[in-house]
């Protein structure tokens, strides 16, 4: 297994990420800047990685720069397949996502899915469904 600290060395190397702040909270934000002179700074903030869900936080805010903030059009679509890099990435590097992990991925899908419904989404993509509130 490699340690946390390599991994984000890593990341952050592999991806040209700059960390705006590392959080004291279990949440990630993820955005790229362009520059008048036609450069991009990819920045993330995260928790910083010590434990399996916060490495999973982690690796999600990389992923939207892996995966790319314009390949989806449907945000929920993004956030989905961000959180599925970001386990099968922690797999690879030798962390095995607990509970916390998986059941932060579904509250996670749950809530995306929800604002996309709320916002009037006109077709949900097959894979989310299975995020979707059941009716009481």
């Amino acid at each position: 297994m490699t340690s946390f600290a390599t991994i984000v060395r890593d990341m952050r190397h592999k991806h040209d990420l700059r960390i705006r702040k590392w959080r004291t909270t279990m949440s990630g934000c993820a955005w790229r800047v362009y520059h008048a002179d036609g450069r991009a700074v990819n920045w993330i903030e995260s928790p910083y990685p010590k434990t399996p869900i916060s490495l999973a936080i982690f690796l999600h805010e990389v992923g939207h720069h892996v995966i790319g903030f314009e390949k989806y059009k449907k945000r929920c679509e993004e956030e989905y397949h961000v959180w599925v890099w970001a386990i099968k990435e922690m797999k690879k590097l030798g962390v095995e996502p607990d509970a916390r992990v998986k059941r932060r991925f579904d509250l996670s899908m749950q809530y995306a899915v929800d604002k996309a419904v709320r916002r009037g989404i006109k077709q949900l993509p097959q894979t989310l469904h299975r995020f979707m509130k059941q009716a009481a």
